[in-house]
C-alpha cells in the first residue's frame, strides 16, 4: 500500500507572526476523502548548552499553551532563510547570554507531526564563552543552571516535560564525558 494523502483542495485560514493555518482536503491511499488541518512553521533550533562548570543552561518561560511556566532548554524559531546552526547559536546567546563557540548536531524532531509541519534542530555545545542577553521585545526568561550530576534527578522528577528538552538531557546522560 502506498502511504500517501494527496491535496485536493487547500484553503488558508490564518497567517500569522508564527504560524499559519490551512485546512486541506486530501484523497486517502483508499480513494477515500479526508480533512486535514495543518499548522506551518518555518521550523526551530534548540541547544544543549553546558558551561565550563559543568553546568546545563536552561531556560523557564511562561508558555501559553499550556498555561504555565516550562524549564527548558533554549530554543527559537527560525527566521526566514536563516541557517539552523546559525539560528542555534544566535537564540543561545539572546537567551542565556552565552555564545557557543561550537556546535554538535544532535537531532532533527517533528513534536507534532499529525498537525504540524515544525521541523526542530537540536544541537550541543560545551564550548561557551560570555555574551550579551538579549531577549525579543515579548519574551521573559528566566536563566536557571543546573548541575550536569543533578539532570537525572530533575528527568526522574518529571519537572522537565517539554519533548525537547527530554531528548536534549538524555543526549547529555548517555553521550557526555562529565569529567571535563
Amino acid at each position: 500500500m502506498e502511504f500517501n494523502e494527496k491535496t485536493f483542495d487547500r484553503t488558508v485560514i490564518y497567517n500569522g507572526k508564527i504560524i499559519d493555518l490551512e485546512i486541506h482536503d486530501v484523497e486517502l491511499p483508499d480513494g477515500k476523502t479526508s480533512k486535514r488541518e495543518i499548522v506551518n512553521h518555518n521550523g526551530a533550533v534548540a541547544v544543549c548548552a553546558i558551561t565550563p562548570e559543568n553546568e546545563v543552561l536552561l531556560v523557564k518561560q511562561y508558555r501559553k499553551p499550556v498555561e504555565k511556566p516550562l524549564l527548558e532548554i533554549p530554543a527559537g524559531k527560525l527566521e526566514e532563510d536563516e541557517e539552523r546552526e546559525e539560528a542555534a547559536k544566535r537564540e543561545l546567546e539572546e537567551e542565556t547570554g552565552y555564545i557557543a563557540n561550537d556546535l554538535s548536531f544532535i537531532t532533527h524532531m517533528y513534536g507534532s507531526p499529525g498537525f504540524s509541519n515544525e521541523k526542530l534542530s537540536i544541537y550541543f555545545s560545551d564550548n561557551l564563552s560570555e555574551g550579551e542577553m538579549n531577549l525579543d521585545d515579548d519574551e521573559f526568561v528566566e536563566l536557571h543552571k543546573v548541575p550536569i550530576d543533578k539532570i537525572k534527578d530533575l528527568l526522574d522528577s518529571d519537572e522537565i516535560e517539554d519533548a525537547k528538552t527530554i531528548i536534549g538531557l538524555q543526549y547529555i546522560l548517555l553521550n557526555y564525558n562529565h569529567s571535563k
